[in-house]
């Protein structure tokens, strides 16, 4: 079993993060150097602290999602990044944008529930949608004739949206905060 400076393995779990194609947690990536390498929990820790304190000033960042670490462009040069891509981010219609609005903040929610929100029938297109990008899932039935599903967020929706727990989104604003201008 090898043994690693602080520095080296601050450089390997850099490199590691580098080239994984999707978040990595402090325990997947324990687990991948135990083998091999003298390593705990704790030296994981200060490490990832380490890089995220070495990048923070930089064009990218080391930030924390509900599923692991993850490099990725500071949010300050979204604008000219997108310009790298020629597609276009998919843009989701506001009936998808309020049932996952919906799921995320009422979760878990049956489909009936937020058809009696929204005042309008939720399309079998949508909730596919939102599954095709495993935004959302069935986490469970309601206890009610024809137990329907119960709709929840997935880890994929908290990654996606740069957010550790569903403690993070924004507080809604109340009606009484609203105001329209005329």
């Amino acid at each position: 079993m090898k043994t690693l400076t602080e520095l080296e393995l601050t450089s390997l779990i850099e490199a590691m993060l580098f080239v994984a194609n999707k978040p990595m947690s402090v325990k997947s990536i324990t687990s991948t150097l135990i083998e091999d390498v003298k390593i705990t929990k704790k030296h994981v820790l200060s490490a990832l602290q380490q890089l995220q304190k070495d990048y923070d000033q930089r064009g990218i960042n080391l930030v924390e999602v509900a599923s692991g670490y993850r490099f990725q462009a500071n949010s300050q040069h979204s604008e000219f990044i997108s310009l790298l891509f020629k597609e276009k981010a998919p843009k989701f219609s506001r009936a998808i944008l309020e049932t996952l609005a919906l799921i995320a903040y009422r979760q878990p929610i049956t489909r009936a529930e937020i058809e009696d929100i929204r005042g309008v029938a939720v399309s079998s297109y949508i909730i596919k949608t939102l599954q095709e990008r495993n935004w959302i899932q069935v986490v469970g039935q309601k206890e009610v004739p024809g137990r329907p599903g119960l709709y929840g967020t997935t880890k994929d929706f908290l990654d996606y949206f740069a957010l550790t727990s569903l403690a993070e989104l924004p507080e809604l604003m109340s009606v009484n905060d609203i105001t329209i201008d005329n």
